[in-house]
């Protein structure tokens, strides 16, 4: 078996609200596949739908080779998730928390003991193992919930959005947490916002929008859909800005993308040096002051402008669904 997880023509409606519209992929096994795109996108229905949580309207999805509607509780046996939130009780200390889903697993008291121990020295938990999770920060909250998804040994592990809210330091121990367990033959299917996220650790990637599959490769091939550079521009006074980009916009060939808070403008471009001199003199011209004019790579943050027409962080929940569609 060369795919872990197989998802066919998956529909999934909630009333009016198309959640997910015939989606199709594989994830083989012993790699990582980012499920990427903005909220609304349908990301967390798709993992509800892999772990039985949800019967899909239309389509099949098998997971290590089970149907996820015929096969749910093989399938529930061999996967482990960790959801948006953090779910611990935090009247229990770390090891009664992992302890519990040993327990739940039907494991031997001698075994669910020990993978409770293993997974707290794992997650950088051990000195905090028996204290009350009341106690924890978020990120220790949030490494215990990656704990407890690992003490099943699960072959599949899906992990819906793990490091949101997380410090930066955090989320890059738990990169390497998931590069490990990668390493080892762990099989992850991950949905993300960031970008960086889904470039650092994922051998695919899925683009969602609005439930439908907008596009999928690696990161490498999904940038050079766009066919050229990115044009950078750095303004010197955040009031310029707007024209900035407006004076810019003729030069590219997609939508350019705004960052206030750097007083930056990015645009997709085809052409290199002669784009950078144009630019510059239409800015010159019109008297506005730059701190920076370059042209780089593009990021998966400009692919995915340029394939849906917004960034990530769009908010495209419809009131009512915000629980059941992200």
């Amino acid at each position: 078996m060369t795919a872990a997880i197989e998802v066919d023509e998956v529909s999934k409606r909630f009333g009016a609200t198309v959640a997910l519209d015939a989606v199709s992929f594989t994830v083989d096994v012993g790699t990582v596949l980012a499920l990427l795109g903005p909220n609304g996108a349908g990301k967390t229905t798709l993992v509800r739908v892999l772990t039985t949580l949800l019967v899909p309207d239309s389509g099949h999805a098998r997971v290590g080779g089970f149907d996820v509607q015929k096969d749910a509780r093989t399938i529930r046996s061999m996967i482990g998730l960790a959801g948006q939130y953090a779910t611990v009780d935090e009247l229990l200390t770390g090891r009664e928390n992992l302890e519990l889903v040993g327990l739940l697993y039907h494991l031997d008291k001698e075994l669910y003991r020990t993978r409770a121990q293993e997974a707290l020295e794992r997650m950088s938990l051990a000195s905090a193992g028996d204290q009350q999770v009341k106690t924890y920060s978020g990120g220790m909250r949030r490494r215990l919930d990656l704990a407890a998804s690992l003490i099943g040994q699960p072959p599949v592990l899906l992990l819906d959005e793990p490091t949101t809210g997380l410090d930066p330091r955090t989320r890059n121990d738990l990169w390497g947490f998931i590069e490990e367990l990668v390493a080892e033959g762990t099989t992850v299917l991950l949905t993300t916002q960031y970008m960086e996220e889904a470039e650092h650790l994922a051998n695919s990637i899925v683009v969602l929008d609005s439930g439908r599959v907008v596009a999928k490769g690696t990161a490498d091939e999904l940038k050079d859909r766009l066919g050229g550079n990115v044009l950078e521009v750095r303004v010197n006074k955040r009031a310029d800005l707007d024209r900035a980009a407006s004076l810019i916009a003729n030069f590219g060939n997609g939508p350019s993308r705004t960052n206030p808070d750097l007083n930056q403008v990015l645009l997709p471009i085809r052409d290199g040096a002669s784009v950078l001199i144009a630019a510059g003199r239409a800015l010159q011209d019109h008297g506005v002051a730059l701190d920076d004019l370059g042209i780089r790579r593009p990021s998966l943050d400009d692919v995915f402008l340029a394939i849906t027409g917004h960034t990530t962080d769009t908010h495209a929940v419809e009131a009512g669904n915000t629980e059941i569609s992200r």
